[in-house]
């Protein structure tokens, strides 16, 4: 609680009023510690102030009393002070949507649903969000090491409204224009842009490199040729991508004209896995609770004129790993993953490490979905929709930095005997529901008036005749909490 509070108050100069920062404060603790519907309603409830005015709490995020680029700083800086100087920046990039039912909330529109059959396209009523988080390794230091994500950025992406029929030829000049700067990947190419400046402004931030990992939606042109400097891209590619060697001297020079910047055709990323002369190799990398060895193909340089331009890349192919869905059944395996990287001299086991740690983003979204309610707050209005969300996802990521700050990266308390940890995943580290019920311990002791946080307690005489419910109040409380 201490450590969640330091970090809030450093996020002081993002709100105009102090009266602001304290009525944000309590509706962030009861983001945290909510037990219902993470509404605004709901939040004050749980804060206890449900017999007051509530049109404070609205105005919050509806006039916009808080500025998001000041309150992410907080979770950035944090983020680099505790990273190593000379440990590079490994930033997850992606996008998620956020299901709706009222057509009149600002930003929502038709969406295809990412979790539909893969022999259909259903579509959603939804509001999209980008995101970026950066990994926070557990080992700096060590090749192979699991990693948390700590969300840094939160943008609002929507789409432009479609004009009607009837509109005239500027109106859908306008629409079409507005629609190719609202693209996701135009967005996320904004946001990278963004947060190299903020790096660059932190105290030696200029020599640190920036790693971006990403899935194949933002792996294209658009933000391979706009990589603000010193700043590498890693996203997966197709199987079937064209991809060229690099011209030799005699090409280059092959008389008047513009010089070649393209080779001879090489194969293509799935040829090349299926090429038993280019032998694999093994590394090391961190996934799923454990170390396991990775069988590897490694291609550089190359050029990718689809998308790269005249960059040289590097491809690095992941033999995918057998697994089997219960005891004593047949081994299956997963599809291969084909990945690129827009700095050649960047070793293959820092290439796939990072990569792994792209699936930190999406446990983000399923923390911030399911135990936060990311989305849930009842708003409409455009500024009120952008504010909310920033609000929650700050939150949510001030609560993993006071982990780290506390040193808690793993469970204070030993796992019962039916909780034993499985030999394939010896490492495990404090999930987000026991973070929250240890953050839920240490406010709710305090309210409740409880000495005895931090030991046990001292026996009483018993009474002759005790109360027949004593502390009920307390007792309903740590019920509640499960």
């Amino acid at each position: 609680m201490a450590c969640w509070n330091a970090l809030f108050d450093q996020a002081r100069v993002a709100f105009a009023q102090q009266r602001s920062a304290e009525r944000a404060r309590a509706l962030g603790l009861s983001a945290l510690t909510c037990l219902g519907r993470h509404t605004l309603s709901g939040l004050l409830c749980t804060a206890g102030l449900q017999f007051r005015d509530w049109s404070s709490a609205y105005r919050l995020f509806e006039r916009e009393r808080l500025d998001p680029q000041a309150l992410w700083r907080v979770p950035l800086n944090g983020v680099l002070e505790t990273l190593p100087p000379a440990s590079p920046v490994v930033a997850l990039l992606d996008d998620t949507l956020i299901r709706k039912r009222g057509h009149r909330i600002a930003g929502t529109s038709w969406r295809r649903d990412p979790l539909g059959p893969h022999f259909a396209d259903n579509f959603i009523w939804a509001s999209r969000f980008l995101q970026i988080s950066l990994a926070l390794p557990e080992h700096p230091g060590v090749s192979a090491s699991s990693a948390r994500a700590v969300p840094v950025d939160l943008v609002h992406a929507p789409s432009p409204r479609k004009p009607s029929r009837r509109a005239d030829a500027q109106q859908w000049q306008n629409w079409r224009a507005l629609s190719a700067a609202a693209t996701i990947s135009r967005r996320g190419a904004e946001r990278l842009t963004q947060l190299r400046h903020a790096i660059d402004q932190f105290a030696g931030g200029t020599t640190r490199p920036l790693l971006v990992c990403a899935d194949a939606t933002f792996t294209n042109r658009t933000v391979l040729r706009d990589l603000p400097p010193r700043t590498t891209l890693i996203g997966r590619i197709r199987k079937d991508a064209r991809l060229y060697a690099l011209p030799t001297a005699e090409e280059e020079n092959h008389g008047r004209g513009r010089h070649r910047c393209y080779g001879q055709l090489r194969p293509t990323p799935e040829q090349w896995r299926r090429d038993e002369s280019l032998p694999w190799t093994t590394v090391q990398a961190f996934a799923a609770g454990n170390i396991h060895d990775f069988d590897i193909k490694f291609v550089t340089p190359l050029r990718w004129k689809h998308a790269g331009g005249e960059r040289q890349l590097s491809l690095l192919i992941v033999r995918p790993i057998a697994y089997r869905l219960r005891k004593g059944a047949h081994l299956s395996y997963r599809n291969p993953a084909y990945l690129i990287c827009s700095d050649p001299a960047l070793a293959p086991q820092k290439i796939l490490q990072a990569y792994l740690w792209r699936w930190e983003i999406e446990l983000n979204f399923r923390d911030q979905k399911t135990l936060l309610g990311f989305g849930q707050p009842q708003v409409r209005s455009d500024p009120a929709v952008r504010t909310t969300a920033t609000f929650f996802v700050f939150v949510y990521a001030l609560l993993l930095l006071a982990l780290e700050n506390c040193q808690l990266a793993h469970s204070p308390l030993p796992r019962p005997r039916w909780q034993r940890l499985r030999p394939r995943r010896p490492h495990s580290r404090i999930t987000t529901p026991q973070a929250i019920s240890l953050l839920r311990a240490d406010l709710w002791t305090s309210a409740l008036g409880l000495q005895n946080k931090n030991g046990f307690a001292a026996p009483n005489q018993r009474a002759t005749k005790p109360f027949l419910i004593q502390n009920n109040l307390q007792s309903a409380v740590l019920y509640a909490s499960g």
